[in-house]
């Protein structure tokens, strides 16, 4: 794979012997063991994905998918991913059957879950209060990645995702603005004026033999307007397991260091790998420190479940007596444990005990449940699970280039797999024929709603807003040179587009 034009997100067809009527069937069936109320169905008993309105007039929102997931234990991708050890993952053919029908746009919109943290932190006199509450929020932005192992689609150059959510107050935008290397911008402001929220995220994914390791590349930026404070930071890496055999699992690791650029205080949260016997499987220490590097207070938690924050000397002093009182000497591994690192897959580590409480300390967040259906909906949160949701008559208002409308992920959604992969196969053919036809009228693609500039607060490359969310995008689309109806982008591809 040594041109550009080679590298695509995913293998289009079924390599393998469980083609098209074997989803069908299975899917039928699993639709069946679910049982679904149909008081609880993604639709509300509406045709299209129409929402019910409750009698307070906020929307309610789908609570499941159309179908169920299908199963994966039938694939395997050690055929694909053999020779590419040490490779960009963008750049590695992979099956339609490990993706979950949501975008990375709509991945990255779930940043937006714990939005009510945003709100806390707006609220607060305090500046160390409001840092604890940004960082409760950089935290929880990862939390619904927990068991989800699913690879989301990768976004179509100029692809882009809206959403405005009047019962939780804000808007939010984001748009694929390059596709090699792959970059995803995005935009959101609160309804009533008190925040935005930004950034550009460039994952740089490597498959290491059993593993496959994202790094999220790029920063993410938070203003508090009401304060005149913004905050900057970097998501920690996310390492999925036993790609090729096993029961696939994930972890967070590596150090956030959120900055308050008008304050100079500074949180750093250290996401702990899981280490040899999985002691520290999903736990997160850290701590704030004023300008000064004086430590105002600790932080300790699981990204996968809830963090606290409690005073330095309280948290030291716990520290001490958990070490004096009693805790085993760790054993060394024995020949068995040593021998199982080279086995073809990496056992989870058995979870541990729940957070142990520190006396004195304060919540600052905990993680909300998932639907009880989550397992077969590709283990999303409720969040989730409304980010595809069309409901009746979006289509006239949406940007034509929204992935809600995006042929591949519906058909996905919807259980039909190889209609699915077949569309995949027919948008990615027009993403390259597009390009070459760029490159053979030497025409640089234009991005609509974003364009590279500066980080006005850390002075990295950033790809900034250029829109105006007021202005709804499909107004704004329409206004353009070039006006498509919706779904015309996704039938006809992108040689159409700017």
């Amino acid at each position: 794979m040594n041109s550009e034009e080679e590298f695509y997100d995913a293998v289009t067809g079924f390599d393998s012997d469980n083609s098209s009527g074997d989803f069908s069937e299975a899917n039928h069936k699993a639709a069946e063991m679910l049982d679904l109320d149909p008081h609880q169905s993604n639709r509300t008993g509406k045709h299209n994905g129409e929402t019910e309105i409750q009698e307070n007039g906020i929307k309610r929102h789908r609570t499941s998918l159309p179908a169920p997931m299908f199963s994966r234990s039938d694939f395997s991708v050690w055929s694909i991913l053999k020779k590419c050890i040490g490779l960009e993952l963008s750049k590695i053919t992979m099956p339609i059957v490990f993706n979950e029908p949501l975008s990375f746009l709509q991945r990255i919109t779930e940043y937006m879950e714990h939005i009510y943290l945003i709100n806390k932190a707006c609220s607060h006199a305090d500046p160390v209060e409001r840092m604890q509450a940004v960082a409760a929020f950089a935290v929880s932005a990862v939390a619904s990645q927990w068991e989800r192992t699913g690879k989301p689609f990768n976004p179509l150059l100029g692809e882009t995702y809206e959403l405005t959510r009047e019962d939780l107050g804000f808007r939010f935008i984001s748009e694929q603005v390059s596709h090699h290397p792959p970059i995803s911008a995005f935009y959101s402001e609160g309804l009533n004026k008190d925040f935005v929220f930004h950034g550009s995220i460039y994952p740089k994914l490597k498959f290491w033999g059993k593993s496959i390791e994202a790094e999220p590349r790029g920063t993410i930026t938070l203003e508090l307007l009401k304060h005149n404070e913004a905050y900057t930071w970097t998501n920690p890496t996310c390492c999925v397991h036993n790609v090729i055999i096993g029961k696939l699992w994930l972890e967070q690791y590596g150090t956030v260091e959120i900055v308050n650029h008008s304050t100079g205080d500074k949180c750093v949260l250290n996401f702990k790998p899981c280490g040899l016997f999985g002691k520290e499987l999903h736990k997160v220490e850290g701590y704030i420190q004023d300008k000064n590097k004086k430590k105002l207070c600790m932080i300790y938690g699981k990204w996968t479940e809830c963090l606290w924050c409690t005073d330095p000397t309280a948290y030291e002093a716990y520290k001490k007596n958990e070490k004096r009182g009693g805790e085993q000497k760790k054993p060394k591994p024995s020949e068995d444990v040593i021998k199982s690192e080279n086995d073809e897959a990496d056992d989870m580590p058995e979870v541990q005990d729940t957070v142990q409480f520190i006396p004195g300390s304060k919540l600052l967040w905990r993680i909300n449940c998932r639907p009880p259906n989550s397992s077969q909906m590709y283990n999303f949160t409720s969040f989730a699970v409304s980010l595809n949701e069309l409901e009746k008559g979006m289509e006239a208002i949406l940007a034509p280039t929204d992935c809600r409308l995006r042929p591949d992920i519906r058909n996905m959604e919807d259980g039909n797999m190889d209609l699915a992969s077949k569309e995949k196969e027919r948008l990615e053919e027009k993403q390259r024929a597009a390009r070459k036809e760029r490159a053979k009228d030497e025409v640089e693609w234009q991005t609509r709603w974003f364009h590279q500039g500066t980080n006005p607060y850390t002075g990295t490359p950033d790809w900034l807003y250029s829109g105006c969310l007021q202005v709804h995008c499909f107004q704004a689309w329409c206004q353009a040179p070039v006006a498509l109806p919706a779904n015309t982008w996704w039938n006809f591809g992108q040689e159409r587009c700017p």
